[in-house]
């Protein structure tokens, strides 16, 4: 099967955003998670003043997510399905909350403009057409020392945690996504991860991108050794990949 791309993508998203929380809610820890990697930013609570751009934000779980770690920031959430935002936009949210319609590729062309004191990718990366072209973006977009943190499955490169992700979505997700009719959608995710960086290997890419401070960090549960975060700060240099 070929992965989904740019706008077949986000269409395919816009299909599956009537069950996608359904699903999500399946997974255990997924929401713990990713409190978890927005607490991983390490910014100081509540947010008072703080600007936070969620690339990727889909249904709103992440958005939450940060929202719970820094209740008083300025969060701007944006993906590229509309579906999805409609999904999203429909909660209820601090004032301090908006949600942009735009391919992460196109943040600018949005009147998304930084500088952002940080930057949280939920399920982003694997996703893109070039990642290391939309890591320089979000380079660009951060204040000097912004904070990154990327949750993601990002395989460890273990034979045996590949082995579970695959068991997973074959036995569980794939099924349930079936019955749903958005079998296409999730056997993309599932491949999508197969087929994506290793966690040291997109820890290199961020690295590469113009970030120091980098680390991998463990999710636990059953996605452990499958999902993590990965966060850095953006080197006081001005172009991306410059002296750290």
């Amino acid at each position: 099967m070929t992965l989904l791309h740019d706008a077949d993508l986000a269409a395919a998203f816009d299909r599956a955003a009537h069950g996608y929380d359904t699903l999500v809610a399946a997974n255990p820890g997924y929401h713990a998670h990713l409190r978890r990697s927005a607490r991983r930013l390490g910014l100081p609570g509540p947010g008072t003043g703080l600007r936070v751009l969620d690339l990727g934000c889909g249904t709103g779980a992440s958005t939450a997510a940060l929202c719970a770690a820094l209740p008083d920031a300025e969060i701007t959430a944006v993906d590229a399905s509309a579906c999805m935002l409609c999904r999203a936009t429909a909660k209820p949210w601090p004032k301090g909350v908006r949600f942009v319609c735009a391919p992460v590729e196109a943040l600018a062309e949005a009147g998304v403009e930084g500088p952002f004191d940080a930057v949280f990718a939920g399920y982003l990366f694997r996703n893109v057409t070039d990642p290391d072209a939309v890591l320089a973006a979000v380079h660009r977009l951060l204040a000097p020392h912004g904070r990154l943190a990327v949750h993601e499955y990002t395989l460890s490169g273990r034979p045996a945690h590949r082995a579970v992700w695959t068991a997973v979505c074959r036995g569980l997700v794939l099924p349930v996504a079936t019955a749903l009719g958005d079998g296409d959608l999730y056997r993309h995710l599932w491949r999508s991860v197969v087929g994506f960086d290793t966690a040291d290997r997109f820890a290199g890419r961020v690295r590469a991108a113009g970030f120091d401070r980098v680390r991998v960090l463990p999710l636990p549960g059953w996605q452990t050794g499958i999902a993590h975060t990965v966060v850095g700060r953006r080197a006081h240099s001005t172009t991306a990949g410059g002296p750290r």
